[in-house]
This record gives C-alpha cells, sequence and structure tokens, in this order.
C-alpha cells in the first residue's frame, strides 16, 4: 500500500509536466535523485552546481546552470536590486548573491524559467528559504508560510502540520496552518478531516494556551464553513473513534482526522519523528505553504528517495496554489 501511495504520487507529478530547480547539484544524493527523476520521465530538471559538475548532468539529459558563470547573471542582478533596494542592498550586493545557487535558482522560479525548487540536503532551513521569503513571498492574505508533511501510514495518507516552521503560531497563523494544509490534503483525500490537536479535549483541561487554538477553530470555521474540522482535541480523540464517541461525541471530525494541525512547533516536530522512528512511518517534506510559488525544503540528512518524492509533490503543488 505505501508503494501504491509512492507510485501515485509520481504518476501526478508525471502528468503535470513540471520543470523544477535543484541547486544543490555538489550533492551526490542530488544527481542520483536526478538520475531516477529523468529516467522515470517524471519532471524536468535544472540543476545549479559548479562547472565541473556540468558533464555528468548534461549526460543524463538534465539542463545544467552554474551560477557564477551563466549568461542570466545580469539580468537577475537587475531583478534581485529592483525587488530588495528598499531594503537598502545595493547593485553589488545583489550581483553577489546572484552567484548564490539558493538565489539564482529562486530566481528562476521568480522569472517563470522554472516552476519549482527544492532544496536543503546541503543547507539549513534558513539558508534555503531566506531567498524564497525575500523574492517568491508569501500569497495575499496568508500570514506566514508555514509547512506539513506527508505521512504515508499504513497504506493511509496523513497530513501533519506544522512540523518545520513556526515555532508559536498565533490564532490566525494556527487558523492559516489548518486552512492551507486541508487544501493541499484535498488533492489525496476525498473526505478530509482536521483535527487541532492540544493535551485537552472539549474543554475537559483549562490553560491560557488553549485559548488560541478556541480562537483558530473560530477563524477556520469564518472562513470555511463547509470544512470538517474540531479543536481542541487530544490525539486519541481525533484518531480513534471508540475514544471519540466517549471524549466528543458530538465531534464531527468523530475521530477519523488525517489532517493533524499541532499547536506549536515543538509538538509538531516531535509528533512526526516519534511516527517515523517508532511506527515506521513514511515522511514526504516538509512542504512549505503559503508561498507564491512552490519552493521546498530537505533535510540535510535526506535520502535519494527523499529527495525524488518531494520533487514530485512539489511538481504537484503549481495545481493548488
Amino acid at each position: 500500500m505505501r508503494n501504491n501511495i509512492i507510485d501515485t504520487i509520481k504518476q501526478k507529478a508525471k502528468n503535470a509536466h513540471r520543470h523544477i530547480v535543484l541547486p544543490e547539484g555538489n550533492d551526490p544524493r542530488v544527481f542520483e535523485a536526478a538520475k531516477e527523476l529523468r529516467a522515470q520521465n517524471l519532471v524536468s530538471l535544472t540543476v545549479l552546481a559548479d562547472e565541473s559538475f556540468r558533464e555528468q548532468y548534461e549526460s543524463i539529459g538534465v539542463s545544467f546552470k552554474n551560477p557564477q558563470t551563466d549568461e542570466l547573471r545580469e539580468e537577475f542582478t537587475d531583478v534581485l536590486y529592483e525587488l530588495r533596494k528598499h531594503k537598502n542592498l545595493s547593485r553589488e550586493q545583489a550581483a553577489s548573491l546572484v552567484s548564490d545557487p539558493l538565489y539564482f535558482g529562486t530566481l528562476l522560479v521568480h522569472t517563470d524559467r522554472a516552476d519549482g525548487l527544492v532544496a536543503g540536503s546541503l543547507s539549513t532551513t534558513a539558508d534555503t528559504l531566506r531567498p524564497a521569503l525575500q523574492i517568491i513571498k508569501t500569497v495575499d492574505g496568508v500570514p506566514k508560510a508555514s509547512s506539513f508533511f506527508l505521512m504515508i501510514h499504513e497504506g493511509e495518507v496523513i497530513f501533519f502540520a506544522d512540523c518545520a516552521f513556526i515555532p508559536h503560531p498565533n490564532a490566525q497563523e494556527l487558523a492559516s496552518i489548518a486552512l492551507l494544509t486541508a487544501k493541499n490534503a484535498s488533492s489525496f483525500l476525498d473526505d478530509v478531516r482536521v483535527a487541532l490537536l492540544s493535551f485537552s479535549t472539549k474543554g475537559s483541561a483549562q490553560d491560557p494556551s488553549l485559548e488560541v487554538i478556541r480562537q483558530a477553530l473560530a477563524l477556520i470555521k469564518e472562513q470555511n464553513p463547509s470544512l470538517c474540522v474540531d479543536g481542541e482535541l487530544q490525539l486519541d480523540a481525533a484518531i480513534v473513534p471508540e475514544v471519540a464517541s466517549k471524549k466528543c461525541p458530538d465531534s464531527p471530525v468523530q475521530g477519523k482526522a488525517n489532517v493533524l494541525v499541532f499547536p506549536d512547533l515543538a509538538s509538531g516536530n516531535i509528533g512526526y519523528k516519534i511516527a517515523q522512528r517508532f511506527a515506521h512511518d513514511k515522511p514526504i517534506g516538509p512542504i512549505i505553504q503559503g508561498l507564491k510559488k512552490p519552493i521546498n525544503d530537505l533535510s540535510r540528512g535526506c535520502t535519494v528517495e527523499d529527495i525524488v518524492l518531494t520533487v514530485c509533490f512539489t511538481a504537484l503543488e503549481g495545481d493548488l496554489l
């Protein structure tokens, strides 16, 4: 069943006909992933790396660019300068930044020469997303970019959010996380059910932190009245129908949540890693949501398969923006 889901993601990516940038072509894992992506004809690729890597990438049918010498440098310097001069960025500083593969790759996406970007195998999350936040920016009305993991659990897909981005979301940010993740989940799930997780179920405990969840729930219902969502819910009340029937019998989620929204980054990050390491769930992500164009981050401990699947999901995101 796990392979069936992975095959579905790959087939959807293949049908989408997207062009994705991989700025970390110096990484051997990126080369192996590029080979697999091209062998299966899943996406078109542009890889960025030092000139010494050009021949090996072109030999597998991948477009190659060296940001240090590419003919687009002058144009991209002008574009970046115009975008950031109000932040006191000089043209000389813009020219220097364009040499950075993460900035160069993001500018390929910004100028519609590519549909999305995947990086992070050699870079921190902060370094990967800084160009995206400065150049691509968030969708109007979205307070902050956030993230989710697509978790493959015993042949089913469950979405976890936010496990990688916003440390302490306020009510507006938590609502945005839930709404964006539900929208992304709708491309895989016929019946989206969202649970706002907590240590309390519908008032079973009292703490000031719970008010954020309750306010978020009100905002979600106001912005998407038809969405099946409830909170605050303990994890067992969110995913076990027998427990839900006792703890929250009137909940519309009915213990069948497939989108789990964590109250903060600590619980989200710990939660997905527990599921990965103890239950052996397969995570895909983190997938960044809320940006105007798809830019996604990898873990520096990622495998070749992680890169391939993140690229495939990035190829699908354009249809969801």
